[in-house]
């Protein structure tokens, strides 16, 4: 799955960041692109073909030969369809894109579990990552009606290969580092204590990548107005605002609930990795606000700015591991907490710089989440501090969080909470046509 992630990074080369913002998109773009993701594709899957072999014996599993050569076909699969998604990306039909991820979700999920009832072992998991990634290329192709032509120019990779480069390596970084702890605890410490950890880091990040994945598509809204820098950071400022009004308070709820929710969720056993889970969710606390200025960074053309930001969070990172190395997996995870934290920083001094949006007015907009959270994390706690039964721990804490979290919105933003009740209750009463 590693090298499946570097290849799905290297196939997309950031040409689809460079399609979404571009103005007047025309077939010789989309044509070219398509192509040179496909051969790119082509050329990663026959190199990963053939070394699978070296792999399966890095790992001692000459299994894993047959297994990593089906598997890699997901690279194939995900180079066909980069174009039409750019195309739902760029005209923002979320729509059909949630409607493609549920279907190939569903289908391959359905593929998988089927393979598991017949007993085919690993292959189960196979089946359902491979298939995602071909179920994904007749959803796009249906929704977008696109067809690839017999049409390629050169100067289009001319064109985009100053600023699709800069996000290819930013995300080749993220990609590294994201299996960087992983590599360094399963070197240095029991395997007991690297399972901990994964199961830690799971959890968070069920939570911190449904944020990313929705929050994504502020890079397609900023990119269709990035010529229109006031408009682009008032957007900018709102969708901040009301993102750390969401993000921030499940975040922190997560943090103060650990205890009754994973022994709720995996039972006595799995308590140690707790304090793990805590720590990765304060390093996540501010991640989706980070994600929102980059996104902004790299609509306006400053993708050598956004990559200069990665390299100085992988910097601190890098550094928290050689100090937290001294000490144990909790001394790494508090070095990462504080690294990923002052990275979002770093990222609101480079918005200032090019949107001219004062560190003040970021600040401003995540404070009130905060102690909102904070408040209410500390209510919560003595709310159920006496209350022997871990399973109802859970249900108070929660409930007293949703309530206070409520109340505090609909006394301190009015007109967002009204937004949102309407809202509601357009959902469950749809006008009828």
């Amino acid at each position: 799955m590693i090298f499946a992630g570097l290849s799905y990074v290297l196939v997309e080369s950031g040409f689809n960041y460079a399609l979404v913002r571009t103005k007047e998109l025309t077939p010789q773009h989309t044509n070219t692109i398509f192509y040179t993701n496909l051969a790119i594709s082509v050329t990663l899957y026959l190199l990963l073909f053939f070394t699978a072999p070296y792999i399966a014996a890095f790992f001692n599993q000459p299994q894993l030969t047959a297994i990593a050569r089906v598997t890699f076909l997901a690279i194939l699969f995900n180079a066909c369809y980069l174009v039409p998604y750019a195309l739902i990306g760029k005209s923002l039909n979320y729509k059909a894109l949630a409607q493609i991820n549920l279907s190939a979700t569903l289908l391959s999920g359905v593929a998988g579990i089927a393979l598991a009832y017949l007993q085919y072992g690993v292959w189960a998991l196979v089946a359902q990552q491979t298939t995602y990634h071909f179920f994904r290329i007749f959803g796009f192709y249906f929704h977008t009606h696109w067809k690839p032509q017999l049409t390629f120019k050169w100067q289009v990779i001319r064109e985009y290969g100053g600023f699709s480069l800069h996000i290819l390596a930013s995300s080749l970084l993220s990609v590294i580092f994201n299996n960087i702890y992983t590599f360094i605890l399963g070197k240095l410490y029991p395997i007991k204590q690297v399972g901990y950890y994964t199961q830690a880091y799971k959890m968070s990040e069920t939570a911190n990548f449904t944020f990313l994945s929705i929050l994504g598509a502020t890079y397609n809204l900023f990119a269709q107005i990035h010529d229109q820098k006031q408009r682009l950071c008032r957007i900018l400022n709102t969708i901040q605002e009301r993102a750390a009004l969401i993000v921030i308070p499940i975040t922190v709820l997560l943090i103060a609930d650990a205890h009754p929710l994973f022994y709720t969720l995996f039972g006595e056993k799995w308590m140690q990795a707790v304090p793990y889970f805590q720590l990765i969710c304060a390093a996540n606390l501010l991640t989706p606000m980070f994600q929102i200025n980059i996104h902004a960074l790299n609509a306006i053309g400053k993708s050598n700015v956004s990559f200069g930001i990665e390299l100085a969070k992988r910097g601190l990172i890098l550094g928290s591991i050689l100090i937290g190395l001294q000490w144990n997996i909790l001394g790494l995870l508090i070095g990462y907490a504080v690294a990923c934290l002052l990275s979002w920083g770093i990222s609101c001094m480079e918005v200032k710089r090019h949107l001219q949006i004062d560190f003040g007015k970021q600040l401003w907009h995540i404070l009130p989440a905060l102690i909102f959270s904070s408040v209410l994390a500390i209510i919560c706690y003595y709310a159920s501090v006496f209350t022997p039964n871990i399973y109802l721990q859970l249900v108070i804490r929660a409930g007293v969080f949703l309530v206070g979290y409520c109340l505090l919105t609909a006394i301190f933003y009015p007109s967002l909470w009204k937004g949102a009740i309407a809202h509601l209750k357009n959902l469950r009463n749809p006008k009828q046509e």
